[in-house]
C-alpha cells in the first residue's frame, strides 16, 4: 500500500486511513487531512454525520465529550439524538430507552479485565453483557462495526426491563459496545437497579463520556465492587485522531480522574487499561508513552495489550504478531507499569514481513 502523503510503499500501511505512522507523526496535518477523508467516506457509508454537527442556533448534547450543537432535523454524531420543534429527542425512544442487545456470558469470561477481576473466579455465574449499539468515536478498525447497520427505531429497551433480565446467577454486568458513552443515562439508570440487586457493575469504554456522567459511573462500581475499563488506543492525539476520528483529550483527562478514585477502594482494582496493538500503527514506542502516562498516575493500574485482527476499513492489515505484542509488553513494563499483560494471544500471527 502507499502512503497518500509520503508516497512510500510500505507493507504496514491500511487503505484506511491511507497514510503511514511515520507521517501521521511528523506530517501531522497532511496525514490528518487525508485520514478524514476516510472517516468521512465511512460514515457516509451508515449514513451518520461525517463530523460532529456544530450548528448555529441548535441545541446542544450534553451527554458526550464531541459536543454536538445540532440544528433542527440533523442527528447527532453517535445518530441517536436529533432535534425536533427545538427539543433534543432521543431517537430509542422517549422517555429515555436504550439503543442495545443483551447476553449472558459464563464466568470466566473473556473480559479485558478477567484476569484481576473477582468474576474470573465465580464458575457458575455469569456477566450480563450490555452491547449499546452507538458510539462517540468512529475507529476504522472497529471490531464490533456491525452495530453501525442496526435501524434506529423509537423502541428501545427501558432500564427496568433490562435490570430485569437479571437472575440469581447474575455476578456482574458490564456495559460496553459501540460505547455506553453516548447513551449514559440509560446505563446509569440500569446499573443502579441493578447494584440494588448485588450485581456488581463494570464498564468498558474509550472513556469520552462528559466527566459528571462518568462520576456517578465509578461510584456504582466501587460500590459494587466493579471496575471501569478504558480503552486507551493511543497517546499520540494526531494517531489517536487519524484511527478514531476524534480527539484523545476527554479520554486521557477522564482517565485520571478515575485514577484518583483508586485509593478509595485499591482491591480489586477500580480502573483497567487496554490498547489494541494495531500494526503499523500503534507500535511499541506508542505503547511506551501511553504506559509512561498510565504509570504516572499509578504503575500498578492493569494494563492489557490485545492482539488486532482485520476488522472494518482496516481489514487490509495484518494481525499482530507475536513480536510486536512481546515489544509492546517491554516498552510498557520498562515505562514502570507493574501489572501488564498480553491479552488474547490466540489472535497473534507470523511476524511482518519487511517493510520499504
Amino acid at each position: 500500500m502507499l502512503c497518500r502523503v509520503c508516497g512510500k510503499g510500505r507493507t504496514l500501511v491500511s487503505a484506511a486511513p491511507g497514510v503511514c505512522l511515520n507521517c501521521i507523526r511528523v506530517r501531522p496535518g497532511e496525514a490528518l487531512a487525508v485520514a478524514e477523508q476516510a472517516h468521512a467516506a465511512t460514515r457516509r457509508a451508515f449514513a451518520l454525520p461525517e463530523m460532529p454537527p456544530q450548528t448555529a442556533g441548535g441545541r446542544l448534547c450534553p451527554l458526550c465529550s464531541r459536543e454536538c450543537v445540532i440544528g433542527e432535523g440533523q442527528r447527532g454524531y453517535c445518530g441517536l439524538r436529533t432535534v425536533r420543534n427545538g427539543r433534543l429527542v432521543n431517537l430509542a425512544g422517549t422517555p429515555a430507552r436504550g439503543l442495545l442487545t443483551w447476553y449472558r456470558d459464563p464466568l470466566p469470561t473473556n473480559c479485558v479485565a478477567d484476569w484481576v477481576c473477582r468474576g474470573s473466579r465465580m464458575q457458575g455465574f455469569h456477566n450480563l453483557a450490555v452491547f449499546y449499539e452507538s458510539c462517540t468515536l468512529n475507529c476504522l478498525f472497529c471490531q464490533n462495526w456491525h452495530f453501525r447497520e442496526t435501524r434506529v427505531t423509537a423502541s428501545g429497551i427501558s432500564a427496568e426491563e433490562l435490570a430485569s433480565a437479571a437472575n440469581a446467577r447474575t455476578f456482574c454486568v458490564c456495559f460496553f459496545g459501540g460505547d455506553p458513552a453516548s447513551q449514559m443515562p440509560h446505563a446509569l439508570a440500569a446499573g443502579r437497579l441493578l447494584a440494588r440487586r448485588g450485581v456488581t457493575v463494570c464498564w468498558e469504554t474509550a472513556g469520552m463520556s462528559r466527566a459528571r456522567l462518568l462520576d456517578y459511573a465509578v461510584e456504582l462500581s466501587l460500590r459494587s465492587g466493579g471496575c471501569v475499563k478504558f480503552d486507551l488506543k493511543a497517546y499520540d492525539d494526531t494517531l489517536h485522531r487519524a484511527l478514531t476520528g476524534g480527539s484523545n483529550a476527554p479520554t486521557l483527562e477522564n482517565f485520571a480522574r478515575v485514577a484518583r478514585r483508586i485509593p478509595e477502594r485499591p482491591d480489586p482494582p477500580l480502573l483497567v487499561a487496554s490498547t489494541l496493538l494495531v500494526p503499523g500503527y500503534v507500535d511499541a514506542a506508542e505503547v511506551g508513552r501511553i504506559a509512561r502516562f498510565i504509570a504516572s498516575l499509578d504503575p500498578s493500574i492493569p494494563y492489557a495489550l490485545l492482539g488486532f485482527a482485520p476488522h472494518f476499513a482496516m481489514g487490509d492489515l495484518l494481525r499482530t504478531s507475536l513480536s510486536h505484542a512481546e515489544e509492546a509488553e517491554a516498552a510498557a513494563r520498562a515505562a514502570g507499569l507493574t501489572r501488564v499483560r498480553i491479552g488474547n494471544r490466540h489472535l497473534l500471527g507470523a511476524d511482518y514481513p519487511s517493510v520499504g
